[in-house]
């Protein structure tokens, strides 16, 4: 099972989260109001004229359990009910004045508990956190997003620079790399815009949107290296990868190159996996402890294009 490796991350990554959100809520919910119920007053708040079907399916509340929280709530005068003209069994539903206010006072709670949940993380980490689960709702949304356009195209005038800084800011917040890192990308692009015979670097758009590079770059006659093969995070998972990969390649082809090569550090589980795909092979390693203040071990891959079908 290929994805075995993911499922068990995306399991440990739900058992501690469950404890994080457990936390939350004891701080954030009024005990009259439990957290299913607590959900339910927000949904008729932000869609407002739903109804109770609409509802049970997006929360997963047994239709009994629904039954009881809305008869609670018409009792207490939180809530109304309309009867529906199309479906005389449905009503919509909405918030009285005292639901609102009810509203109002779970989210003042909510926020003030979650200050105060993160009020001792640094501002970089806080930035990296809210982008994460802004990266989980992406990803979980795509299916419901308008349609994807996906471009690869040579680079133009500004690229450059743009490449430049989605290596520093992805391996700074990711793996601490640091300045010298981002001099040794900066310079390696540099050189390649003064003297890109037999190279290309190629910028990965999705809705027009720059989304990931990759290069090829001359090291002997017959002889190329790919470099600067990057995705910036939002943009992971969805193929753009192989789409690069494959631009690549055939360049390589195209340039009668007969082999070709690139560095990596071993800790790059996704693009070493991408890489033996491809059937890259491993042929080198060596420390590395010049980039991020601790010693990684950097990765020479080949590939003979002279046997790859």
């Amino acid at each position: 099972m290929e994805s075995i490796h993911y499922v068990e991350k995306i399991r440990k990554f739900n058992r501690y989260y469950a404890n994080v959100l457990g936390k939350i809520d004891q701080e954030i919910y009024n005990p009259s109001f439990p957290l299913t119920e607590a959900r339910v007053i927000s949904e008729i708040h932000y869609s407002p004229g739903c109804t109770a079907t609409e509802i049970r399916e997006k929360l997963g509340v047994d239709r009994g359990y629904m039954s009881r929280i809305l008869q609670r709530f018409e009792e207490e005068q939180l809530i109304l009910k309309k009867q529906s003209l199309e479906d005389k069994r449905q009503y919509a539903l909405f918030l009285t004045e005292k639901g609102t206010g009810v509203f109002e006072e779970l989210v003042d709670r909510a926020n003030r508990g979650v200050d105060k949940m993160i009020q001792n993380i640094p501002e970089t980490d806080l930035t990296k956190l809210v982008s994460s689960m802004e990266t989980i709702v992406t990803i979980y949304t795509k299916e419901q997003a308008s349609p994807v356009t996906v471009t690869i195209r040579p680079f133009q005038p500004g690229d450059v620079g743009y490449v430049a800084y989605l290596h520093g800011r992805y391996y700074s917040q990711n793996y601490q790399f640091g300045k010298i890192f981002e001099y040794y990308v900066m310079k390696g692009l540099t050189e390649f815009l003064y003297d890109s015979e037999k190279g290309q670097l190629w910028i990965a758009e999705v809705n027009g949107q720059i989304a990931g590079s990759i290069a090829i770059t001359k090291a002997e006659d017959t002889v190329a290296q790919l470099r600067w093969f990057i995705l910036d995070e939002p943009f992971q998972g969805i193929g753009l990868g192989k789409k690069l990969m494959e631009t690549a390649l055939r360049f390589c082809v195209e340039q009668n190159y007969k082999h070709v090569y690139l560095w990596t550090v071993s800790s790059l589980a996704a693009a070493r996996s991408l890489y033996t795909k491809y059937q890259f092979v491993r042929t080198e390693e060596k420390p590395n402890d010049e980039w991020s203040g601790t010693q990684m071990i950097e990765e020479r891959w080949d590939l003979d294009l002279t046997t790859t079908p």
